[in-house]
């Protein structure tokens, strides 16, 4: 999915100075922004509290919206560099396409994972028909240094990994939780689940303590840690903890983020990851130019053009404020 700010802010991201040393609680209420003229979205990451959680820069949840009489989403091909996107549906139904030839309906409990690495360009929309709800959640990934300019690369799967306790029924996106571990490829330490809590479920699941985690309540609401987090509201944890406490009077869906500290300083801007501010000018005048870097997306001849950049050079900024 693409950001689609028409003047998105140059970040420089990264580096362990605002990693939490040990167990924190950390709110963050969630920024709603509009994607394209018919999607509203909920921005959780990056906030000018907090701008990664891992190597997890960037955090969109969107819906449960009624789009029967509506469009749905409507993303036109756009580019990507230096990360991985992870779409997760919880309702709906959303047609992706990619540079690579990858043309696939993504459904809910289907991981999509994209790899950028070199760059790679995709579109997103509702099918026609659709479904009458959609509700989901868009993810980044930053790709260390190692593997940024790996080759482009689509993952589709249809069957995940999980497990049930106490109430709660887990599915592993990305990484490992509970014995559990995703075929989604990872380039760094980290995990993502899909947690549903059952009516009055009360129960531990384990974490990796060398890990930072946040917890994003997706439908209803729930005690995180013996915080409450409402619907659209995500809970950083910090690190150090081996396991969270998860508590719900109501049925309630949550997803769970986390990873190693991301120790390396990147700059996100628009759709682009990369390490400096003249890579991602470098970046938005080739895709504007239809460098074969990002090759094209078959079966559209719309496309989003790179916006203007700041008129100001990157400043470093830390993972928080």
């Amino acid at each position: 999915m693409s950001n689609l700010d028409r003047r998105p802010a140059a970040r420089e991201l990264g580096g362990l100075a605002g990693t939490a040393p040990g167990p924190a609680l950390d709110l963050l209420p969630g920024k709603e922004v509009m994607l394209g003229e018919s999607t509203r979205v909920r921005r959780m990451l990056p906030t000018l509290g907090r701008r990664l959680v891992g190597a997890w820069a960037f955090v969109d949840h969107y819906g449960p919206d009624d789009v029967a009489t509506a469009p749905g989403m409507q993303v036109p091909p756009h580019p990507h560099t230096g990360l991985q996107t992870v779409s997760w549906l919880l309702e709906g139904e959303v047609h992706h396409r990619d540079s690579l030839g990858s043309d696939v309906v993504v459904r809910p409990g289907e991981l999509a994972l994209m790899t950028a690495g070199h760059g790679i360009a995709h579109s997103e929309h509702s099918p026609v028909p659709h479904p009458r709800m959609l509700h989901g959640a868009q993810l980044w990934v930053a790709l260390p240094d190692a593997s940024r300019e790996t080759s482009p690369a689509f993952e589709h799967h249809t069957g995940l990994p999980g497990f049930d306790s106490d109430g709660l029924a887990a599915t592993v996106l990305m990484g490992s939780l509970g014995g559990a571990t995703s075929p989604g490829t990872a380039h760094t330490p980290l995990v993502g689940a899909d947690l549903t809590l059952a009516a009055g479920a009360d129960v531990e699941i384990p974490l990796e303590p060398g890990f930072e985690h946040a917890v994003l309540a997706a439908t209803g609401g729930a005690d995180v840690a013996g915080a409450p987090v409402a619907r659209g509201a995500m809970l950083y944890l910090g690190t150090g903890r081996r396991s969270v406490r998860l508590r719900a009077g109501a049925p309630a869906r949550l997803l769970l983020l986390g990873g190693e500290p991301f120790d390396e300083r990147i700059v996100m801007w628009w759709n682009f990851v990369g390490r400096t501010g003249a890579e991602i000018a470098g970046y938005a005048e080739q895709w504007n130019d239809r460098d074969a870097r990002f090759g094209e997306v078959p079966g559209s001849d719309e496309r989003l053009a790179a916006p203007p950049l700041p008129p100001v050079p990157l400043k470093a900024r830390g993972r928080e404020r």
